[in-house]
């Protein structure tokens, strides 16, 4: 029979009712060349295939994606270094000794991938080494922020815009249009610093978020109180902006200028590392009339943008 008869069409039919494969066929053009299949891994194997590595770079334990070391048992179970040090030696799949077996067959099909960034459904489209991904994810732009309310341990996380709408639904925060502000604190016993109310206010100022912080706490063994200033956005953004910080009262002033920090720095960070106004429990309670019995301290300020 000539090619391309009868007996290859039935070949090529069965091939593609039964295989999971594309493929067409390369027709002879006045030749005796027999047809030949071109075939091509479909979309939906490719799909698979990918899920399938991504599952086999997951750590069975801890669910999170594995990077060197990646360890095995004898039996070829893999897990994470610090599921490893959890496991006591001992594999959590199938209870073996793990002694110290590296995976270097999943470390080297890890090196040969290329994958998304996480966030790549809110903005990021770059494409990153396996091994690379990770360390671009931790500061990545686009990563939620967290919550700066920091009266509490709260979980929430999001963008500047859910965010606003968290701490003034949620937190029941202040919020002040503005780029200067005056703002009173009052506190019956001064002396209990371990029991101070803090507090946090937000402006809108430049369409953009700051929140200003007010709390006690002991630096050392002195009580002290301190104000400071945080940009609701990135710290390269953080830094176009200055503010000042005013208290006073008794003949007396202290001026505090500064930038402003970035959220992504945690409140007990920014209040750790005495970056704003600090007022002694002493100078407070002189600023409050000198008569101890309450603390009352004006705080005023200002926000302006950097030329």
């Amino acid at each position: 029979m000539a090619p391309g008869g009868g007996v290859c069409k039935g070949e090529v039919d069965s091939h593609l009712k039964n295989g999971h494969y594309d493929i067409s066929v390369v027709k002879a053009e006045k030749s005796n060349t027999p047809l030949r299949p071109k075939i091509n891994l479909s979309e939906k194997n490719v799909i698979a295939s990918i899920n399938g590595v991504h599952e086999l770079l997951q750590c069975p334990v801890c669910k999170g994606s594995l990077y060197p070391p990646i360890h095995q048992c004898p039996n070829g179970h893999t897990l994470c270094a610090t599921c490893k040090m959890r496991a006591h030696n001992s594999c959590p799949t199938c209870r073996f000794e793990l002694g110290d077996i590296r995976c270097l067959a999943l470390e080297r099909v890890a090196e040969s991938l290329e994958l998304p960034c996480k966030y790549q459904n809110v903005g990021c489209h770059d494409i990153f080494p396996y091994y690379g991904k990770l360390k671009h994810e931790q500061l990545c732009r686009f990563r939620p922020y967290n919550c700066p309310y920091a009266g509490s341990e709260c979980c929430t996380t999001g963008d500047i815009p859910n965010l606003v709408a968290h701490l003034k639904d949620d937190h029941k925060v202040d919020m002040h249009d503005g780029c200067t502000f005056n703002h009173r604190y009052v506190k019956s016993n001064p002396h209990e610093v371990e029991n101070a109310t803090w507090m946090l206010t937000v402006f809108n100022c430049f369409g953009r978020q700051f929140c200003l912080h007010f709390e006690a706490f002991q630096l050392g063994m002195a009580p002290v109180y301190i104000a400071f200033l945080r940009f609701m956005g990135e710290d390269n953004e953080a830094r176009k902006f200055s503010y000042t910080l005013e208290v006073g009262g008794g003949g007396r002033k202290l001026i505090w200028q500064g930038v402003p920090r970035s959220i992504r720095d945690s409140h007990k960070k920014v209040r750790d590392s005495l970056d704003g106004l600090i007022i002694s429990r002493h100078l407070a309670l002189a600023f409050s009339g000198n008569d101890k019995q309450e603390l009352k301290l004006r705080v005023t300020g200002r926000i302006w943008k950097e030329l």
